[in-house]
């Protein structure tokens, strides 16, 4: 599944595509029907990679996509408004080593969500871009290091050209 460049906006809800980077964020597109767009800034906004994100485990960490791939594969799954101990059941199927501690429902029904919104999408089910080949797709290389940009130097500007000092005649009409 190739899930570089989807994110998820803090305080906005949904995933989103990232179209283009400018000085201070991204240009980001929702992956609903709307299609509406949104200036994401840096300094304000935080913005999560799908492709990054993980579920706490017991031993190690669980990349999300590995659960995406096992949701696939799962005979049914339940609906993200199911309650907490269907939606536990569930993830002990699909993440058997996830920190139960740690893991909230609400975290389960985010995943669910994401899911509902993905599963129907081609990029879904495409493989993911080798390493190199997503170094050339700026969005989603720039988001996997989100920083605020750095100040650019600018240039002095450019001493204006003086006309020399020319003494203006007196007026002749005033004597003095």
């Amino acid at each position: 599944m190739n899930l570089s460049g989807i994110v998820s906006v803090s305080g906005k809800p949904g995933l989103w595509k990232a179209l283009v980077q400018n000085k201070t964020g991204f240009v980001l597109e929702s992956l609903d029907a709307q299609k509406t767009k949104l200036i994401a800034n840096l300094s304000t906004a935080k913005l999560a990679a799908l492709d990054e994100i993980t579920i706490f485990g017991y031993d190690d960490d669980i990349k999300l996509t590995d659960v995406f791939e096992r949701m696939k594969t799962a005979a049914s799954v339940p609906d993200a408004k199911a309650d907490g101990p269907k939606l536990r059941t569930f993830f002990r199927e699909i993440a058997p080593d996830h920190d139960e501690e740690k893991v909230y429902a609400s975290d389960m029904k985010k995943v669910l969500n994401w899911y509902s919104i993905l599963k129907d999408m081609p990029l879904f089910n495409e493989e993911a871009k080798a390493p190199e080949a997503a170094d050339a797709e700026k969005p989603a290389a720039a988001i996997k290091a989100v920083e605020k940009p750095k100040p650019v130097a600018k240039k002095a500007p450019a001493a204006k050209a003086q006309a020399p000092k020319v003494s203006a005649p007196k007026n002749p009409s005033k004597k003095g």
